[in-house]
């Protein structure tokens, strides 16, 4: 899977996207926000990514992907759609490192995500959940048309997150 956006370039994570994912996973509003998964090492990354991202593209037609500038191939985040447990329907996602950050990137990837799910893959809805203190990821799903719906806690998570919902019309 590839999707272009006027800036981006939307791709599936290869084993050869180790050292990023490494970068990402130990930012520290990626560890604050979603989580600390552990990943400190290249041979971390390449377990997770076989395990997580691999794994998911071969079960199903959609999941989390790398995302990169158009203008040389810099990865900056990851965008993406995921079902996951505790939720009825298909979640949307996304982190980026903290230089790219209110430069309208996830917005424009997460957006053309979105389109994907809605238009592609024919979902009805699509889910996003966020911590209470995670203002900016609840204001771009906003901005995105996605409305908070309830509070919520899923399986393995024991603070209460944000669900927010989009549905197609």
């Amino acid at each position: 899977m590839k999707i272009e956006t006027e800036r981006l370039i939307i791709s599936e994570i290869t084993i050869e996207d180790a050292p990023f994912i490494v970068e990402l996973y130990n930012d520290k509003d990626y560890i604050h926000f979603i989580r600390d998964k552990n990943v400190r090492t290249i041979e971390d990354a390449i377990k997770n990514i076989e395990e997580t991202f691999l794994s998911v593209y071969k079960k199903q037609e959609y999941g989390y992907y790398k995302v990169s500038l158009k203008s040389n191939n810099t990865p900056i985040g990851t965008s993406g759609l995921m079902k996951r447990e505790g939720l009825d329907c298909v979640d949307i996602g996304f982190a980026y490192l903290k230089e790219f950050r209110g430069k309208g990137y996830a917005y424009e990837a997460t957006k053309r995500i979105l389109e994907y799910g809605l238009d592609e893959l024919n979902l009805k809805q699509i889910a996003a959940i966020t911590t209470f203190e995670n203002i900016n990821s609840s204001n771009l799903l906003k901005r995105m048309g996605f409305k908070h719906e309830r509070n919520i806690f899923i399986p393995n998570d024991p603070e209460e997150l944000r669900l927010f919902m989009y549905y197609s019309i």
